[in-house]
């Protein structure tokens, strides 16, 4: 295993609860009990003080991080900006690709690859005569790169002052190969779309960092904005040329496969422009979509339309066929034996009472997301269908309440889905499986 630098600062991610030597948390949530001695390395890194080189304390700390329970505060940046080429593809945005080499520090080498523009662009370092799409526009400007971290930005991109310096420091972890900075929309307009893109785009992980891997809390980032070690990216190939879209998505998967680390951190951001027409921004939705059984062909067991354990599962099912009472009685046994597993642990009972229930609630949540994106066509079949499609509509109308967003943003938010819904679907046909639409049950549960 790779040591950390010494020097590395760490944090507890917000998720974690703690108890005594007991731990709760981290991406998909468990329960960890500690040693004494690693309870007391866990206090001392909760309070500022550096991670060191005692080696016991070092695997701890890497477990840690690897669960989602510990995340890297202070780290010292191995590299500088003249050791970072920078890669755009473009096909038609000759404005877009000025406003975005005019951001960037002049340290940084530039490599502009026009992807079959109808006009060509000035200052490429690589033309195609017809597009190729941008997985092969990326291995073409990866290509010219001699530096050892390569970046890819898009041309509707605006990295915002200092983007940069994050996203090196946190190649100060031997382990990681790839890290990603917050996309979010421009700033500024009034328009329908670029308001609801700046709270629910599809390219913003949010406000917390986190390690990128299937099934996770974070399980991708785009290629829109990525700093990668050029070394690792030449070992896997770049990005499959064969994938038009889920390129990024299959490149984080690969990494993490090959046993590397891809890093989220939001202390980077990059700013991105939303598609400015309806129908070009549903397309762009439709177009994600289409990729979801190609990369569950390529990762199997990596992508599903809902993950939850058995046991939400059933009382949800019990639901859905109209045995409330039965789910009921199920529900309450499952959310009382929690504690009971988790006695020897010295988590409170009421903690794992609430962590229970809301596992059941959390479920219900997903199913919503799994019939509004993925099964809708299924549930229009039957009247008790129709009525669940209906119910899987009430968390966006309760976020749009809550939030006071109007009419319009909820019809936006019921396209989203809709449009992302028949790319999957789509994709099935064309890759002749079921895979994306199939959930999967825990194998075990917190």
């Amino acid at each position: 295993m790779t040591a950390l630098p010494p020097d590395t600062g760490l944090v507890l991610d917000e998720s974690v609860l703690r108890y005594g030597d007991a731990v709760i948390g981290g991406s998909p949530l468990r329960v960890l009990r500690l040693s004494g001695k690693g309870t007391r390395w866990l206090n001392a890194w909760a309070t500022g003080q550096p991670l060191g080189t005692n080696p016991a304390a070092v695997s701890l700390a890497r477990r840690l991080l690897d669960e989602g329970i510990l995340q890297p505060d202070r780290q010292t940046a191995p590299y500088r900006p003249d050791d970072v080429s920078v890669v755009i593809p473009v096909k038609d945005d000759h404005e877009g690709v000025a406003r975005l080499r005019a951001t960037l520090p002049d340290s940084v080498t530039v490599l502009v690859v026009d992807d079959g523009s109808a006009r060509p662009v000035s200052a490429a370092a690589v033309r195609h005569s017809r597009p190729r799409g941008p997985a092969a526009a990326r291995n073409a400007g990866f290509r010219l790169v001699r530096t050892e971290i390569v970046a890819f930005l898009d041309a509707d991109t605006a990295p915002e002052p200092g983007w940069l310096e994050p996203l090196l420091s946190r190649f100060g972890d031997p382990c990681v190969s790839a890290v990603a900075p917050r996309i979010r929309s421009m700033p500024g307009s009034a328009h329908h779309i670029d308001l609801y893109e700046s709270e629910r785009s599809s390219l913003d992980m949010g406000k917390r960092c986190a390690r990128v891997r299937p099934m996770s809390r974070i399980s991708y980032v785009p290629s829109a904005a990525l700093a990668v070690r050029s070394a690792d990216l030449s070992v896997i190939g770049g990005f499959d040329e064969r994938l038009r879209f889920g390129e990024d998505v299959d490149l984080v998967w690969r990494l993490t496969a090959a046993g590397k680390t891809v890093r989220y951190e939001p202390e980077s951001t990059v700013r991105h422009r939303a598609r400015p027409k309806l129908h070009s921004w549903l397309r762009q939705r439709f177009d994600y979509g289409t990729s979801a059984a190609a990369l569950a062909r390529r990762h199997p067991g990596d992508l599903s339309c809902a993950r939850l354990s058995k046991w939400s599962a059933a009382v949800w099912g019990l639901v859905t066929l109209g045995r409330p009472l039965a789910a009921l009685t199920l529900g309450a046994v499952t959310i009382g034996w929690l504690p009971h597993r988790l006695h020897a642990t010295g988590v409170p009972t009421l903690v794992a009472l609430r962590l229970a229930a809301a596992g059941h609630l959390g479920a219900a949540r997903i199913l919503a997301d799994a019939i509004r994106r993925g099964w809708w066509p299924i549930a229009l079949l039957h009247p008790r269908g129709r009525l669940l499609l209906l119910a899987s509509l009430m968390p966006c109308v309760l976020e749009a309440i809550r939030s006071r967003h109007g009419l319009v943003w909820l019809l936006l938010r019921i396209a989203d889905d809709l449009a992302y819904s028949l790319g999957v679907w789509r994709g099935c046909m064309r890759e002749r499986t079921l895979a994306p639409l199939l959930p999967q049950f825990q194998r075990r549960d917190l």
